[in-house]
């Protein structure tokens, strides 16, 4: 006999008439009471992917709690039952719109609905089918490799895991900066909650206040019901502001209030809501020459916090290149079956500088395996020129010294990054002595300078 599926069935009043309906003989109900404010814990929803609210049952208070019970309530696909003259109520019909994929109007026909609830459980299971098999990321592996930079990036990220402080990651375009948040996030105490990501060059500037703080019924002419923002939203979880950089002094200035306080207040409100959120934000450009030359505001900028990770280049930790090509190439399907890398397109993925970083190196992987024939992926299959077989040149800079020497400058920089150029810090951080640092530095070259300098207070 097969399985019976869960069916979370959301009313004011236990739905008696489905009791004796054909409906239950393929489904499980699991009836939640809408009363007052959605518990923290919903575990008797775990599992579901379809549901019903039934709002026919709902008194007026009732239907304004109830868009903080569905989205509290871990169901993919929600279907309303409703009064036929209901259809016609401008609030009723926002709230489907906004969170149904169907809705049945009363008399209550069940092979209607049955036929309704099988196609969006069907659909749910096609969608994790599509997500399961969908091509890998480097977002799946951004942080893996052996060279000393990412491994002093992984050292920190762990530590950085264990605070509650906020943290501010940079890094060029494709290095892998939200996946890091995301680590972050994972190895956190908050790793149950939410992690609610925001991409601050897509937020329009006139909508920044409702984006973020969200609004209350009647707060603007289409405010049908009221709604959280995403601050709100990363409540006892992680808020993640992806590309902080990008926000305009406006938008800055919007989120000050939240940085020091940890309060907001909904468009159409002067209640402040206190949020508890972890806050993580990425930038590409360094913060602090954006302070600068007035670009960023330099109390929003110390409100970021004092924990700072650079995650390097792809260029700067090219002996993770070969292993990272073979994890894209394992991770995505190919009609050809398995393929390997050729030698000399190992010398020009050595040779090349990657400006996109590991986003560029998956994308030329993705072309080769579109493009190339054979069992081996050649450098002109990627786009790069061919490589002459036998370049000496080449042989040396794949030597294992020449990616000793380049891994060492690596660490050297990434060390004093961190440190604001302070010696004494970074070979405490390198577990080195001053006088090692020195000779290294002096070895490849570093400018001394700078390094003498006391660490910036924040």
């Amino acid at each position: 006999m097969q399985e019976k599926r869960p069916l979370v069935w959301l009313s004011a009043v236990y739905p008696v008439l489905i009791t004796s309906e054909p409906l239950l003989r393929d489904w499980q109900l699991i009836h939640i009471a809408l009363a007052g404010r959605p518990p923290a814990n919903l575990k008797s929803c775990q599992g579901s992917r379809v549901g019903v609210f039934d709002l026919a049952s709902m008194k007026k208070d009732q239907l304004a709690c109830l868009p903080e019970w569905l989205d509290a309530i871990p169901v993919q696909h929600w279907v309303a039952t409703l009064e036929s003259h209901q259809v016609h109520n401008p609030d009723i019909c926002a709230l489907i719109n906004r969170y149904c994929k169907d809705y049945h109007t009363l008399p209550l026909q069940a092979d209607r609905l049955h036929a309704i609830l099988g196609h969006l459980w069907g659909m749910s299971e096609l969608e994790a089918r599509v997500s399961l098999s969908r091509p890998g990321s480097y977002h799946d592996f951004a942080l893996e490799g052996d060279s000393p930079a990412i491994r002093q990036v992984r050292t920190l990220l762990t530590k950085f895991a264990r605070t509650e402080e906020p943290v501010l990651i940079y890094g060029e375009n494709g290095t892998g900066k939200e996946t890091a948040a995301r680590f972050i996030h994972d190895h956190s105490a908050r790793k149950n909650k939410p992690l609610v990501v925001v991409n601050c060059a897509a937020l329009p500037r006139s909508l920044t206040q409702n984006e973020l703080f969200g609004h209350e019924k009647g707060a603007f002419t289409h405010a049908m019901s009221a709604q959280k923002g995403r601050i709100e939203a990363a409540s006892g979880g992680t808020l993640l502001l992806v590309g902080v950089d990008e926000l305009c002094e406006e938008q800055q200035s919007a989120i000050l209030r939240f940085l020091q306080e940890g309060q907001i207040e909904r468009l159409g409100s002067n209640n402040p809501i206190s949020v508890d959120a972890r806050l993580i934000a990425t930038s590409t450009r360094p913060l602090e020459q954006l302070v600068e030359t007035g670009a960023f505001r330099s109390d929003v900028f110390y409100r970021l916090g004092s924990l700072h990770v650079l995650l390097p280049p792809l260029r700067d930790r090219k002996e993770d290149i070969p292993a990272l090509a073979n994890r894209i190439l394992s991770a995505t399907p190919s009609a050809q079956g398995p393929r390997r890398l050729s030698g000399a397109t190992l010398i020009c993925l050595a040779e090349h500088p990657w400006p996109g970083n590991l986003r560029e190196l998956q994308n030329r992987l993705r072309q080769a395996l579109l493009l190339g024939e054979g069992p081996k992926i050649e450098a002109e299959d990627m786009g790069f020129a061919a490589a002459p077989a036998g370049s000496q040149q080449r042989s040396r800079e794949l030597s294992l010294d020449a990616f000793r020497s380049r891994a060492d400058r690596q660490a050297i920089s990434v060390s004093l990054a961190l440190t604001h150029n302070n010696v004494s810090a970074a070979a405490r951080l390198l577990n080195i002595s001053r006088v090692s640092l020195y000779r290294l530095m002096e070895k490849h070259r570093l400018p001394h300078g700078a390094s003498a300098r006391s660490p910036k207070n924040n």
